[in-house]
């Protein structure tokens, strides 16, 4: 049986440089051992145990940031001077809810400078006019609308819907409260980086931000509104809370036609495996019947499918618009 790797100086942290390690004490052959891990050259991080399974809504996504954000530190241990974290790494990095490569980061300069060359990393040199850089978590990281208008050049513009949806959206705390100060982004600023200057997928841009709504709380809420539009349906409200006439609130819910009393549930595997999820939705829904509305429940895999549209098209269709007859 091997012996356990020799103990790390507390001082050094989770995440440190050889460099620091050396000057430490550590010896060079302690750096490879199997407890640490080497995302870039020069730094090493502690190996963790993975985090628990979350079944909650955006899990994944919130998993996803923490590798990113994780990555990102550890490289800007040993970045130099001026670089900044661009496009999709910069995206996840402000909360939007896309993909990105496991073990890759995208790393931007300004225009001279020479872009960044190592391994998992693809450097990026911006026109000085097409970047914005923010502080997101003590790193360098273009704006959030800048991050949006880099991704056109690998995104088609449904992906950068859904995306400009996330970004714009007001999240809600634990009590439903609208937070507008948590806002990520604006339609106007996300318009002012699409006409800073030319770029690739410019066009595509242009026409996204026609389509981009602030208050899709998901990725298949954004998909779900740009299908029911495509197919020529009512374009829905986005986040809206259902009250009585009295002012009470029984629930806010994703998509609802007010006209028809129609209001359209979201439901990921969330729904399906809490209890305490499952028990308050069935509060909810019960509320919103007695209070008069049509609950149209969409399953994730049905929006997907295409089946989405169709089972909110039959609702439409068997409820009449108020001030109508049936």
């Amino acid at each position: 049986m091997s012996r356990p790797p020799a103990p790390l100086p507390p001082d050094l942290g989770d995440l440190f440089t050889s460099a620091d390690a050396q000057r430490a004490g550590v010896p060079r052959g302690r750096l490879a051992a199997r407890d640490l891990d080497a995302p870039f050259r020069g730094v090493r991080t502690r190996r963790l145990p993975p985090p628990p399974i979350d079944d909650e809504p955006l899990a994944r996504d919130r998993a996803q940031r923490a590798r990113v954000l994780g990555l990102a530190r550890a490289y800007a241990a040993v970045a130099p001077p001026g670089a900044f974290f661009v496009e999709r790494t910069a995206a996840v990095l402000h909360g939007c809810p896309i993909g990105h490569p496991p073990d890759a980061l995208d790393v931007g300069v300004v225009a001279p400078a020479r872009a960044p060359r190592a391994r998992g990393i693809r450097g990026v040199k911006v026109a000085p006019h097409l970047v914005t850089i923010a502080d997101v978590d003590g790193l360098p990281v273009v704006s959030a609308a800048s991050a949006w208008a880099m991704l056109a050049r690998t995104m088609s513009v449904r992906e950068l819907v859904i995306a400009g949806d996330a970004l714009v959206a007001v999240p809600r705390g634990a009590g439903g409260q609208r937070m507008p100060h948590a806002q990520r982004c604006t339609t106007s600023r996300l318009s002012a980086a699409a006409s800073a200057g030319p770029r690739r997928g410019v066009a595509r841009l242009r026409e996204a931000l026609n389509h981009i709504r602030e208050g899709a709380m998901s990725p298949p809420e954004s998909e779900l509104r740009l299908d029911l539009t495509a197919a020529g349906l009512p374009e829905p409200r986005l986040d809206v809370e259902i009250r009585t006439p009295e002012g009470q609130l029984l629930g806010i819910t994703e998509l609802v036609y007010p006209d028809h009393r129609v209001a359209i549930e979201v439901e990921g595997d969330h729904h399906r495996t809490s209890r305490r999820q499952w028990d308050r939705d069935l509060e909810k829904y019960a509320a919103y019947a007695g209070a008069g509305w049509t609950v149209v429940r969409v399953s994730v895999s049905q929006i997907r499918d295409g089946r989405g549209v169709e089972i909110v098209a039959a609702a439409l269709s068997r409820a009449s618009p108020r001030g109508t007859e049936t």
